[in-house]
C-alpha cells in the first residue's frame, strides 16, 4: 500500500497545512496511541527543536496520547538523535520527534523511532494512517478517565544526552589545545553540541545558540556555511563544526575556511577510523571522485537512494557500519541508531588528533565537478507525464554517458525537485545543469 501522508522522513508540511495544524496532530497523537495499546505498548517519549510552533504541537501530541491511554515523557528541545537514545535507555515503546530538520521556521514535521531506537517501519505508518481515518469520537473506542494517560517531564535529559555522547569519543584523553566555533543552527543542540565539546577540553566559540523560535537555520547551521566560515579564519580556530536544526546533520571546515561536507567525511572515517572495513555506503549524489579516492584505499561504495531511511537499509543488507550523505548525515553505526552529528564530529575528532591536524588528511581527495539546481514546483513531479523533459534525459545520456552523470529526483520532504549532474568538465557540468532545471521548471512549476 501507498502511504498518504509519511514521506521519506515522516511526516513534514508548512505549519497550518496538511497535517501540521492542532486538530490534526491532536488526532494524529491519537491514533498511534491506539495502535500501540494494540500492540501491547504504553510508553512514549516525545522530544521537539526549537522552532516556535513545537510547543504547539508538543501539547497536541501529548493530548491525543493521553486520550488513547498511553503514558508520555516530555524531554522539551533534544536534538534528533538522542530522542533516539533516550527511547531506548527509558525503554519506551515509541519516540517521538516533532522538527522539521534543516527546513526554516514556518516549516514542521513529525518522525517517528522504535523502541531500538531506529526509524520505524513502514508497516507500522501504514498502520498509524488507517487509524487516522478513524473517528476519534467514536462511542466504542471512547476511554474511560481510570484508562488516561499520564504525563512526565524530564529534566535531566540534557545531561543524560551530553555523558553518552562523550562516551563514543575513544580518541585521545581529551580536545585539550584545540579551538573549535561550534554553529548550531539555533536549532536543538544549542545547550548540548558546545557543552560536549567543552567538556572534553576544547576551547568553543559559540555561534547559532540564541535561538527565538523564530531563527532556526536562518542564515547559519549546516545549510549555510558563510558565517562559520568567517568566523573560523577570523577567530584562527583549527575547526568548524556544523549542525543543523534537529541535529542529525555535521559539516566541517578547515582552519583555512574549506568546506569538508558529508561525503569528505565518509572517506575520513572510512579510512582512518574504520580502516578494516571493506565497503561503506553512500548515495546516488555520492561525488564520484570519493567513490574513486575509496577504491584506492580497497574499500568499495554501495549506493542507496537518498536519505538517510535507505542509506540505513543498504547498511543492514550489506551488513555494514559507516554510511553518509554528501548533506552531512553519517551514520555510524557502532556508535549510534541513527544519524548524529555530534557523534560523527567526536569521531572526526579523535582522527584529527591522531593524526596531529589537518595535514594529509585530505590529500588525493579531488571531487568532480557537481551542480545542484533545487527547483521549485507545485505539480507532482512524474517525468514520464512530460515528454520534453524525456527526450532532454535521453539526449543528455546518449551523449555525455562518458562524460558526465544526470540525476533529476523530487525532494521527499519538500515542494522541490533536484536536478544534479556531475562530470569531470565544470562548464558542461554547469550548463547542462541549468538546461535541464529550466526543462524541469516549464513542465511542473
Amino acid at each position: 500500500m501507498k502511504k498518504r501522508y509519511f514521506g521519506t522522513d515522516g511526516i513534514r508540511s508548512r505549519v497550518g497545512q496538511g497535517l501540521m495544524t492542532p486538530d490534526q496532530v491532536l488526532k494524529l497523537g491519537w491514533a498511534t496511541g491506539q495502535v500501540l495499546k494494540q500492540r501491547g505498548a504504553s510508553r512514549v517519549l516525545i522530544g521537539k527543536d526549537t522552532r516556535i510552533s513545537g510547543y504547539m504541537f508538543e501539547s497536541a501530541l501529548e493530548a491525543g496520547l493521553i486520550y488513547a491511554g498511553i503514558d508520555v515523557l516530555l524531554l522539551g528541545p533534544m536534538p534528533t538523535p538522542a530522542i533516539a537514545y533516550l527511547t531506548r535507555t527509558f525503554r519506551a515503546d515509541l519516540g517521538i520527534v516533532i522538527s522539521a530538520s534543516h527546513n526554516p521556521h514556518y516549516d514542521n514535521g513529525i518522525k517517528f523511532f522504535d523502541a531500538q531506537g531506529l526509524k520505524v517501519s513502514d508497516e507500522l505508518e501504514l498502520a498509524i494512517e488507517a487509524a487516522f481515518g478513524q473517528s476519534i469520537c467514536h462511542p466504542e473506542q471512547a476511554t474511560h478517565l481510570a484508562e488516561l494517560g499520564k504525563a512526565q517531564r524530564i529534566n535531566d535529559a540534557p545531561g543524560r544526552y551530553i555523558e553518552f555522547c562523550k562516551s563514543t569519543f575513544d580518541g585521545q584523553a581529551s580536545l585539550e589545545g584545540l579551538h573549535l566555533v561550534v554553529d548550531c543552527a539555533h536549532g536543538a543542540t544549542y545547550h548540548i553540541a558546545p557543552a560536549v565539546f567543552e567538556e572534553l577540553g576544547a576551547k568553543v566559540t559559540r555561534i547559532g545558540v540564541e535561538p527565538n523560535g523564530l531563527n532556526i537555520n536562518q542564515q547559519c547551521g549546516a545549510t549555510h556555511l558563510d558565517k562559520l566560515v568567517e568566523t573560523v579564519q577570523v577567530s584562527g580556530a583549527d575547526i568548524g563544526i556544523a549542525l543543523d536544526g534537529d541535529g542529525d546533520r555535521l559539516m566541517l571546515v578547515t582552519n583555512t575556511g574549506r568546506i569538508v561536507d558529508g561525503d569528505d567525511i565518509l572517506y575520513l572515517l572510512a579510512r582512518y577510523k574504520y580502516p578494516d572495513h571493506r565497503a561503506v555506503v553512500g548515495t546516488l549524489m555520492t561525488n564520484l571522485g570519493i567513490e574513486q579516492a575509496l577504491a584506492a584505499i580497497g574499500k568499495k561504495l554501495h549506493r542507496a537512494n537518498v536519505g538517510d531511511r535507505y542509506v540505513m537499509a543498504k547498511l543492514k543488507e550489506q551488513s555494514l557500519l559507516l554510511g553518509a550523505e554528501g548533506s552531512g548525515h553519517i551514520l555510524c553505526l557502532d556508535k549510534s541508531s541513527t544519524g548524529d552529528g555530534i557523534i560523527a564530529a567526536l569521531q572526526f575528532l579523535s582522527i584529527y588528533c591522531e593524526q596531529g591536524g589537518w595535514g594529509v588528511l585530505l590529500d588525493g581527495l579531488t571531487k568532480f565537478p557537481m551542480r545542484m539546481i533545487n527547483v521549485k514546483v507545485s505539480n507532482q513531479y512524474d517525468p514520464e507525464s512530460y515528454p520534453p523533459l524525456l527526450q532532454a534525459i535521453a539526449g543528455f545520456e546518449k551523449q555525455y554517458q562518458y562524460e558526465a552523470r544526470l540525476l533529476i529526483r523530487a525532494s521527499g520532504t519538500e515542494p522541490l525537485v533536484r536536478v544534479m549532474v556531475e562530470g569531470q568538465n565544470a562548464d558542461l557540468v554547469d550548463k547542462q545543469a541549468r538546461l535541464l532545471a529550466n526543462c524541469v521548471e516549464k513542465g511542473f512549476s
